[in-house]
């Protein structure tokens, strides 16, 4: 037993004795090489460009249809003999849309795939476009419940996502941009299209040829939908994938599948009652309720107003809102950056307190070109109000409900769109107020304020006397 052992350990080879800093250098030259090959992937991150640039797409026709309806309500109201108080069904069906989608997205969220849930979204947006060139009035107004749902499915998702790649506030700043831009083309479209129906002699073009808008954007949903199936991918590779698990006895797999969704349903619910008990929830989705509030009453009765109350052209000023989306649009794409760098807080409060004087001048001003000058800056001021709020609130909730807090909060933001339009069309714009806006904006502005001084002493004390301030 002895010699064995000692013929063993003979044959071992002894390790030669090194220093301290033999070892030192040896780690060093051992470790550099995973190091270095691992430096630059974390010094920049790659973003998937061709996603972006599908996600981007999709706000883009979402900005298409939304400032599509302003230079249409005119036409609208001709065509089925309303008033601008009936008006208010069409933002009712919108925010019906909305909050359907804020009840039903955490548990489709917990059930199906990121993709699947895209496609369903751009689905259904492509079958409202399909019903509104020949619908009668009541599903006519109906298909903005359908818009809206499929828009909250796939926009929530698409902005949750790309509130969590590298560099965020650029990814946001992007697509919100395009979003402005598809509000830029849109009034374009439906005036352009619209305006050509109504100089024809026939009494048929006058009343029903502004449905020939809704053409161009089926054309355009339907390039959304094929954008989702092809980047994003498919939903059925998705359940082809799950199909090919190995398989297991009917009866078990049958039970494992209802236990686990139901898992998954009762999880869902749970991360919802907890996103319902933070403060920053409700505090940014109040900053945007109100945000979005403010600039759809601008954007979608300015042309109204300007007709009824100031005298102008309805084929001139159908362009007036274009000025505004392309403010809009430049501002997300190059005050992003400086509003970042500059401190996020403090820029959004000197933004807002900009566009509330701009809101003032187009109000108090009764000159044509001035109101228009003062509303695209106010556009172009307001722009990276709504990327910066999402680049925030992707840092203030935990990762695993990160998804459905902005979802959330992107759902408030459209509702407190459809909520305030709608709160105008029973207003009546007059020459002494403008379209329900300076409302919207006042409390906008304060609710602004309010969020950014919401941390460290006093600050109830500094709300109240900024409110005292604007009242």
């Amino acid at each position: 037993m002895s010699t064995e052992t000692e013929l063993v350990t003979m044959s071992r080879p002894v390790p030669a004795p090194t220093s301290s800093n033999d070892r030192t250098a040896r780690n060093q030259s051992a470790g550099s090489g995973p190091s270095d090959s691992q430096a630059p992937a974390q010094a920049s991150p790659s973003i998937p460009k061709l996603k972006v640039l599908a996600a981007a797409f999709s706000f883009l026709c979402a900005g298409i249809d939304g400032a599509t309806l302003g230079p249409l309500l005119p036409y609208i109201i001709k065509s089925f003999t309303i008033g601008t108080g009936e008006v208010a069904i069409i933002y009712a069906c919108i925010f019906a849309g909305w909050l359907l989608a804020a009840a039903t997205n955490p548990f489709l969220a917990a059930n199906l795939s990121f993709s699947t849930l895209l496609t369903i979204g751009a689905t259904i947006q492509l079958l409202a476009q399909c019903l509104r060139p020949w619908a009668p009035q009541p599903l006519f107004f109906v298909s903005f419940t359908i818009q809206a749902l499929g828009m909250a499915y796939q926009d929530s998702h698409a902005n949750a996502w790309a509130g969590t790649l590298p560099n965020a506030h650029r990814c946001l700043g992007f697509i919100h941009a395009m979003f402005a831009l598809g509000c830029l083309i849109g009034p374009l479209i439906a005036t352009a299209v619209a305006s050509a129906a109504v100089s024809g002699h026939q009494e048929n073009d006058d009343r029903e040829g502004w449905r020939m808008a809704y053409y161009p954007l089926i054309g355009i949903h339907a390039l959304n939908l094929l954008g989702m199936l092809v980047v994003f991918g498919s939903p059925l590779s998705t359940c082809k994938n799950r199909a090919s698990a190995p398989t297991m006895r009917p009866s078990t797999a049958e039970n494992d599948g209802e236990s686990h969704g139901r898992h998954r349903n009762k999880e869902a619910l749970g991360e919802t009652l907890q996103l319902m008990k933070l403060k920053n929830l409700w505090l940014i989705g109040g900053f945007y309720l109100f945000n979005c509030g403010a600039w759809s009453v601008a954007g979608g009765w300015v042309v109204e107003y300007l007709t009824a109350y100031r005298n102008g052209a309805l084929d001139q000023m159908g362009y007036v809102p274009t000025g505004f989306w392309g403010g809009l649009f430049l501002g997300r794409l190059l005050l992003a950056e400086p509003t970042h760098r500059f401190g996020e807080q403090r820029s959004i409060m000197i933004l807002c307190l900009i566009c509330l004087v701009l809101q003032l001048l187009f109000w108090q001003v009764p000159n044509m070109i001035a109101s228009a000058v003062a509303f695209s800056l106010m556009g172009f001021f307001f722009g990276p109000f709504f990327a910066t709020g999402m680049s925030v609130a992707s840092k203030s909730f935990p990762r695993k409900i990160q998804s459905t807090a902005l979802g959330f909060i992107f759902v408030l933001a459209q509702a407190g769109a459809a909520i305030s339009v709608s709160n105008g069309a029973n207003r009546h714009p007059s020459r002494r107020t403008s379209p329900a806006a300076y409302d919207s904006w006042t409390d906008s502005r304060g609710w602004h304020l309010l969020v950014v001084y919401s941390k460290g002493a006093g600050a109830h004390g500094r709300y109240r006397v900024i409110c005292s301030c604007y009242i």
